[in-house]
């Protein structure tokens, strides 16, 4: 009798106190990432990111080893068209395959600014220029004002607070001069509310404020559609409509449950393309996904941003509020410390998409996106009698 009590008691041990996994689990912890950053999450979390920057490192010692046997800039062979040309020598052919899988699995910490400079033509923009543009640039435009440099005087404490160095006087006056540079080198552009984040990142990453200001440009110029950060953000409506299509042929389901709900993706999606997922996404994974953007082009964004949807979507299914469906896409990226995961459901489930299929699909929506905006500023134009101002 004794001995069953017992076991009856154990019993309920068992239910009142969750196992030391589980507790572990629960538990949450406060670490500081490779550029800086402090980051929230639990033991597991911790356990993933450990693991992944293993794999990073074992990426590292193959990237180091093609250095040493086929000299310090291999990759540069690879970077032809986008179709493969009948003259394209073998080596150059094989040079370009393991490139792209290399790319995905990730460039070592050290290469990456060397890699990103050469890849995105960075390189190659900054070389039509004489060697002194960006200090004349600076020079040129310090202490004028306008309406670009009073919105990132504004900017400049909110982006990245508490960084032990973007949030200081140094990090904010490198960061300010690479944003009202190319806010006077394109007056189109001049700045957007996000490329703040963006080009902290950049800073992080290129370690100089010049080579930081040229990946800035080759972003804006050439990577991404030229229409994404011009004032009335008409290329950011077009993507997001772009998004939403692609939404509803590549995860039907996901997509009829969020119309059903009346719930717009743009709620979640907009931060992701204006901030490249800087904003969402663990600092290691968005540079990952950045590794690919700056070698594939801007097809990337959309990729990776329906493989959040697929990776959540029993979850979403469930869900019955619009909250419900914002909290569970806010916790999966902000948690999302395994970017091999998240860029395997992005290319390997989503399907293939090229630069090219999502430049048509954006052509489609360009005219309705630009009457939507006209009849916007028609409406501000006009008074509360009806009469044009």
């Amino acid at each position: 009798a004794n001995r069953d009590l017992e076991m009856e008691y154990q019993a309920q041990i068992s239910i009142l106190r969750p196992r030391i996994s589980a507790r572990r689990a629960n538990m949450t912890v406060k670490f500081q990432d490779l550029y800086g950053f402090t980051v929230e999450g639990n033991v597991d979390d911790v356990n993933v990111l450990n693991e992944v920057r293993e794999k990073v490192r074992e990426q590292g010692r193959v990237w180091w080893a093609l250095e040493a046997s086929k000299g310090p800039c291999w990759y540069l062979e690879t970077h032809v068209s986008s179709y493969l040309k009948s003259s394209l020598k073998f080596s150059a052919l094989v040079n370009a395959l393991t490139l792209k899988r290399l790319i995905k699995k990730g460039i070592p910490l050290n290469l990456r600014p060397k890699v990103w400079f050469s890849l995105s033509g960075a390189a190659k923009k900054k070389s039509t220029v004489p060697d002194s543009y960006y200090n004349d640039l600076i020079t040129a435009v310090e202490g004028k004002t306008t309406s670009a440099t009073r919105q990132i005087d504004h900017d400049l404490p909110r982006t990245f607070p508490g960084h032990p160095w973007l949030d200081t006087p140094e990090g904010h006056a490198a960061l300010r001069r690479v944003l009202v540079g190319y806010s006077f080198r394109d007056s189109d552009v001049g700045y957007c509310q996000g490329l703040n984040y963006v080009a902290a990142l950049l800073l992080l990453v290129m370690k100089t404020e010049e080579d930081a200001f040229w990946m800035l440009a080759v972003l804006l110029e050439d990577v991404l559609a030229n229409d994404c950060y011009t004032n009335n953000l008409s290329g950011c409506h077009v993507d997001q409509r772009v998004f939403r299509d692609l939404l509803s042929k590549k995860c039907p389901r996901i997509a009829a449950h969020l119309d059903a709900l009346e719930f717009d993706v743009s709620l979640v999606s907009t931060e992701w393309f204006i901030c490249l997922f800087s904003k969402s996404f663990p600092t290691e994974t968005t540079l990952r996904v950045w590794d690919v953007l700056f070698y594939e082009g801007a097809n990337v964004l959309f990729n990776v941003a329906l493989a959040i949807f697929k990776m959540n979507e029993d979850e979403l299914l469930i869900a019955h509020q619009v909250g419900d469906v914002i909290s569970i896409v806010q916790r999966s990226t902000h948690h999302l410390f395994d970017p091999d995961e998240l860029l395997t459901v992005a290319f390997e489930k989503i399907g293939s998409m090229t630069t090219t299929t999502i430049s048509k699909q954006r052509k489609k929506q360009v005219p309705a996106v630009m009457a939507e905006l006209d009849q916007r500023l028609r409406r501000l134009n006009v008074d509360d009698d009806g009469d044009e101002k």
